[in-house]
């Protein structure tokens, strides 16, 4: 039976996999630019109440790229004594920043209390929502301290595949790679390194 990701976990993952291998050797990135961020929370209604119609802005993409950062850091802690995804390995965060920029975005309150008092009426208080970006950043880190603090963590690996940089949960003892396609990457470069050493 397969262990199912919490929501905490896939929302982490999903988080950390806006990197990803661009199929020619290189790494492309979800999140260049506000359409960008924009589409991936369009897709991820988990991540805002009105996710539907968020629309980034330069701030909100500033402070989710660099929780990525973060995250994938912490990743990169996390699969130790493995070696990180070779996107990360080069220029990752010193752990005692990642952590640092975590809890912050993760203290962002998404709601505040707002009292109302009108005359001739008791006091009452509503919570209104911070801003779209702020609440997208705290529910983001949330779920990455979440799926950091929780078991899931212990299934997480990273790809080691040709030109794969993703990060992925372990389902079955066995299981090396991300995807079938990566293990097939991988078997086709043993094949090749191995009949072509000596030539």
């Amino acid at each position: 039976m397969q262990d199912v990701p919490t929501t905490d976990a896939r929302l982490a993952l999903d988080l950390a996999l806006t990197l990803r291998h661009d199929g020619h050797g290189g790494v492309a990135d979800d999140l260049t630019d506000l359409a960008g961020l924009t589409a991936w929370v369009r897709a991820h209604p988990q991540t805002a109440p009105d996710a539907d119609g968020f629309v980034a802005d330069e701030e909100t993409l500033t402070a989710v790229r660099e929780l990525r950062a973060a995250v994938r850091a912490l990743f990169a802690r996390a699969v130790r004594p493995g070696e990180p995804s070779p996107a990360d390995a080069a220029r990752l965060l010193p752990a005692p920043e990642a952590l640092r920029r975590l809890n912050t975005a993760a203290a962002r309150t998404p709601t505040v209390p707002v009292l109302h008092w009108d005359e001739g009426a008791e006091p009452v208080v509503r919570h209104q929502a911070a801003g779209a970006g702020e609440q997208l950043v705290a529910v983001l880190a949330r779920a990455a301290i979440g799926f950091l603090a929780g078991p899931d963590r212990r299934r997480l690996r990273a790809c080691h595949a040709p030109r794969c940089v993703r990060y992925f949960l372990k389902e079955h003892p066995r299981q090396e790679w991300c995807e079938p396609s990566c293990g097939n990457r991988a078997r086709v470069a043993r094949h090749h390194a191995r009949h072509h050493k000596g030539g």
